[in-house]
């Protein structure tokens, strides 16, 4: 017995011990002070990437910071994405929406958002292997976008109006490309006397009621939503909305 243990010990100390090599994130793109603030805060100090193959789409500078475009590209990594952050690092309410594509829609994301001034942006992809891919950009504005007095307010009569859908779907080859706006005035709570009022929760079904693709939204996102998505299914597609107040909407898109 004794020799048998001796044996097996000079096997384990004659083995190569094997270290998982780290993880080199790069350099920031769009250099921040923030960044570590938000990969503690939203990634929870998770291993990450900055990787160009996730991109951002805005302007470069705001015309009007209540309605920015933005698109969030993560195509590249199609087949490997469970999730997708936004945030943009210096708005009072940094948080812009998360993404969880299903089967049968693609890492693509188009959204219009609000802007308090010249900040970061970023989204962060999760794939299957535990990693986040960072993408980023920078977006420069006069300012205000966040605390700027609502629009969707000053109309007569919005109240009748809030959930309903405008939408319509666009073929690209053997694919399509939903365009949806959604009333709602997304009060943000940065106005005096306004409580906050907005939607939070967003799925898209298929016509079997299986759900293709989920969302968590955030004040930061700009009134009367406007949402792109792109679809590999076919078929009816229907929109299930929920604000934080309760109220549930829903609507149908050929």
């Amino acid at each position: 017995m004794r020799l048998w243990v001796l044996y097996l010990g000079g096997l384990l100390l004659s083995s190569p011990l094997v270290f998982a090599a780290p993880i080199e994130p790069g350099p920031d793109p769009v250099p921040s002070v923030m960044w570590a603030y938000y990969h503690r805060q939203i990634l929870a100090d998770a291993p990450f990437v900055f990787d160009e193959r996730v991109k951002l789409l805005a302007p470069p500078f705001a015309e009007d910071a209540r309605q920015v475009p933005l698109e969030i590209d993560a195509r590249a990594l199609a087949g490997e994405v469970v999730k997708i952050l936004a945030w943009a690092e210096l708005n009072p309410l940094p948080r812009i929406v998360d993404f969880a594509p299903g089967a049968g829609v693609q890492p693509w994301l188009s959204i219009r958002i609000r802007i308090e001034q010249a900040t970061p942006l970023r989204a962060a992809v999760l794939t299957r292997d535990g990693l986040w891919h960072v993408g980023s950009a920078l977006i420069d504005a006069a300012g205000g976008g966040c605390t700027a007095p609502s629009v969707v307010r000053s109309q007569p009569g919005w109240e009748e109006h809030v959930g309903q859908v405008l939408g319509a779907r666009y073929p690209r080859g053997g694919a399509s490309r939903l365009r949806l706006q959604v009333s709602h005035p997304m009060d943000n709570g940065l106005l005096n006397g306004i409580p906050e009022f907005f939607l939070n929760q967003a799925q898209l079904l298929d016509a079997d009621h299986r759900v293709l693709a989920h969302l968590e939204l955030y004040p930061a996102v700009s009134e009367n939503p406007s949402l792109g998505f792109d679809l590999q299914a076919t078929g009816q597609t229907r929109l299930l909305l929920r604000d934080n107040n309760g109220n549930q909407f829903e609507a149908a898109i050929p």
